[in-house]
């Protein structure tokens, strides 16, 4: 059986999604925890391998366990198994969260809290692939910049410390937004990736909107809102850093775009820190289409140098 997982996590404790031996990832948390309340040994297959320090509000996720194990889940109870999957699943984790407060510096965690929650688990329909199946992924960035002429600054939450940058300029929010446009389309985002051997760095972005927020929970923040079918390694970061260059006055507004232009390592885009940075949505097709959308993207990644999933 295929089961789908919508998950969220704070990614400041977290050395990216990837298990790793010896480091505290999202993949060998949940992994684990899953195998502790299935009792069987299990592996995950995720739509957006985040890194080190970024945060999920809508990640999905997709495991196949043994028929036998999804239906001894409710146990003697009269729930559903993907009911009781998630009340368990709440308890390894947030006793785990508790474990490793002192040695991975989480600090003291609240009594049953964890920095990784699993909101929704269910069986998933036929064709769906967590990772092939996802049409697009949308990524928000945060930040809260200094105090403007006639502006007063967005209110530096401590509480949010660990989810938006902070940087004491005056940000030229309006050059952010024109420096962005000579990037959307399908291009060679080399100058804005981090290549990995036999991957290809060229991508199709969809939406790259630099604005100021005038309400809601950012209002005030300086948000990028980013969205493609897919991103390469340290991509987002690094179209937040060549905004930030621009909006600090450091470049000009022709600057990113003459950068995606010269598809070069060489004076490549700066890496923005992680901590701002927020998956928000994964989208797929209707249940209909999953299994087409799947098998059209493993034969555009099986080619050479095809997509890395990142």
């Amino acid at each position: 059986m295929r089961v789908r997982l919508d998950l969220a996590y704070d990614g400041t404790a977290f050395a990216g999604w990837a298990a790793q031996p010896g480091l505290r990832t999202v993949e060998g948390v949940l992994a684990d925890a899953l195998a502790t309340v299935l009792r069987e040994p299990v592996r995950l297959t995720v739509a957006g391998r985040t890194d080190s320090g970024v945060h999920a509000a809508a990640q999905v996720a997709h495991v196949d366990v043994s028929r036998s194990a999804w239906e001894r889940l409710p146990g003697r109870s009269d729930r559903a198994p993907q009911a009781a999957l998630l009340t368990r699943l709440a308890g390894v984790l947030a006793r785990e969260a508790a474990a490793s407060s002192g040695s991975h510096g989480l600090g003291t965690v609240p009594r049953g809290a964890s920095d990784l929650v699993v909101a929704g688990a269910r069986t998933a329909p036929p064709g769906f692939d967590a990772r092939f199946s996802a049409l697009e992924r949308r990524y928000v960035y945060r930040i809260a910049d200094g105090a403007g002429e006639g502006r007063a600054a967005a209110p530096r939450d401590p509480a949010r410390r660990g989810q938006v940058l902070w940087v004491p300029d005056v940000l030229d929010v309006d050059a952010m937004a024109a420096s962005a446009a000579p990037l959307l389309g399908e291009h060679d985002f080399l100058s804005y990736c981090k290549p990995r051997e036999g991957a290809t760095t060229i991508r199709t972005l969809k939406r790259l909107d630099w604005r100021r927020e005038l309400d809601g929970p950012d209002a005030g923040l300086v948000t990028l809102t980013v969205v493609a079918d897919a991103f390469c390694h340290s991509m987002v970061r690094s179209l937040v850093g060549a905004g930030l260059a621009v909006g600090q006055g450091r470049r000009p507004a022709s600057w990113p775009g003459d950068l995606l232009a010269a598809r070069s390592r060489d004076g490549a885009a700066p890496v923005a820190p992680p901590h701002g940075l927020t998956l928000e949505a994964v989208s797929y097709p209707p249940d209909a289409e999953l299994e087409v959308q799947a098998e059209r993207a493993r034969v555009v990644r099986s080619l050479p140098g095809g997509d890395c999933g990142c």
